[in-house]
């Protein structure tokens, strides 16, 4: 079978851009972004009031205080496991793809499209140590491609695959709050260049631009929370790093890289084990997230809620005071959401990135009183860190944690761009040890 040059590949997206077509192809692109992002902005309103319902609100009814009792989330996993069990057994499409495989696959087919986001509902709000990006991106490629079958688009055709491409980008920059973190995703993700690239990215750029002014839009017209980047880091923080912040970047990096690969390796020996078995496996995994958030919940005091769902408000906790938590406490929330997040990854529904971000940043407060550290570069290296470890993708882990350093971001680049390496190649060296160069003569 004869291999295609990269010439030809360049040839022929250049003849896919010149043609008419193109334009239309890049109308729909457009106006896709419109829909994906209200779908998007519905789906994460749902899934931070079912949050607040379920963690604060019915909790402080039944039982006063201002943090739900240790038990709580044994039964809302359960409810999690046999619901998400139910559909990986029955549901067409088994509620998508188990989130230790990354972001996801090819585009849900119309019949699978709604069980996916059955799934994510099932388990995000009920405890799953899982972030809303997975679900979302699958959502709004299936979207797409259900749209440009009206438009005429040939099922299967490149021009297919580029829409569908274009809706995952457009709930991409709903998710994370920015079409910059979805446009250097795809780019990375494209894996091309040239005009090969250009014909892929540009209709997705133009549909996460449409869709995040739609999303920005939605959530100040309704007034209700939309995606932010920008943790409340207090002001006064540091401003520069210094070589002491380069310095000790290295080890936790080293560190961070190694504690998620233990987690997903763990997730990855348990899945094929909870595919085998879906409603009793996923129930088995699930109540185990359950105990890990209890036990850490009976041992600290502390809410159960730190240990169950994504870690994005226990993040922005932390970056606003991380002097306000004992060292014991963040040494359990590790270990226990560590726990948690594998049994999530392996049954359970969402996506990887938020709690490895979240992870990341626990370990940088424990990391940050060390002599010469600051709490925010030792986060700023946690973050980077932990989030290249699990999504294996450098250039859009640094994007992704410069934003969320917010004003303090291009300060802290340094950091993030150092741990990011020291991690990325401490996963690549664990994974497939060291080769000959293939640089050398």
């Amino acid at each position: 079978m004869s291999q295609v040059s990269p010439q030809q590949v360049r040839d022929r997206a250049l003849e896919l851009i010149r043609h008419p077509d193109y334009l239309r192809l890049l109308g729909i692109a457009g106006l896709l972004g419109v829909p994906v992002s209200l779908v998007a902005f519905g789906f994460l309103a749902v899934l931070h009031a079912a949050e607040h319902q379920m963690w604060h609100t019915i909790p402080q009814h039944l039982f006063g205080g201002d943090q739900p009792p240790w038990w709580w989330p044994l039964p809302l996993l359960a409810v999690a496991g046999l619901g998400v069990g139910a559909v990986a057994r029955w549901a067409p499409g088994h509620g998508g793809h188990t989130p230790v495989d990354g972001m996801g696959g090819p585009p849900p087919q119309p019949a699978e499209l709604p069980w996916v986001l059955v799934a994510a509902l099932l388990s995000l709000p009920l405890g799953a140590v899982l972030g809303p990006e997975a679900p979302l991106i699958a959502g709004g490629g299936g979207l797409a491609l259900l749209a440009a079958h009206a438009f005429g688009v040939a099922p299967g055709s490149r021009r297919a695959l580029i829409i569908s491409g274009a809706g995952a980008a457009a709930a991409i920059a709903a998710i994370f709050g920015s079409p910059v973190v979805a446009a250097v995703l795809l780019i990375e993700m494209v894996q091309l260049s040239g005009a090969a690239l250009s014909a892929v990215v540009i209709p997705c750029l133009l549909a996460a631009g449409v869709g995040a002014i739609v999303f920005t839009g939605l959530g100040l017209w309704s007034g209700l929370p939309i995606g932010s980047l920008s943790l409340p880091i207090p002001p006064g923080s540091v401003i520069r790093p210094d070589i002491a912040d380069l310095l000790w970047a290295l080890p936790v990096a080293v560190v961070a890289a190694v504690g998620i690969r233990l987690v997903r390796g763990l997730a990855k020996q348990l899945a094929p084990r909870v595919a085998a078995r879906p409603l009793s496996a996923t129930v088995l995994a699930a109540l185990g997230v359950g105990v890990c958030a209890s036990v850490y919940a009976l041992l600290t005091g502390r809410s159960p809620a730190e240990v169950a769902l994504s870690g994005q408000q226990t993040l922005a906790a932390l970056a606003a005071d991380p002097h306000a938590w004992p060292e014991a406490a963040l040494v359990a929330l590790v270990v226990f959401k560590g726990l948690g997040y594998a049994l999530s990854l392996a049954a359970l529904r969402g996506g990887p990135i938020f709690p490895a971000v979240s992870l990341g940043g626990i370990l940088g407060v424990l990391a940050g009183p060390l002599p010469g550290f600051g709490a925010v570069p030792a986060m700023a290296a946690g973050m980077a860190a932990a989030t290249v470890a699990m999504l294996p993708l450098p250039v859009s882990a640094v994007v992704l944690v410069v934003l969320l350093l917010g004003p303090l971001g291009f300060a802290m680049t340094p950091v993030v761009l150092i741990a990011t390496v020291v991690a990325y190649m401490t996963e690549q060296l664990t994974e497939h040890g060291l080769n000959h160069s293939p640089l050398a003569p």
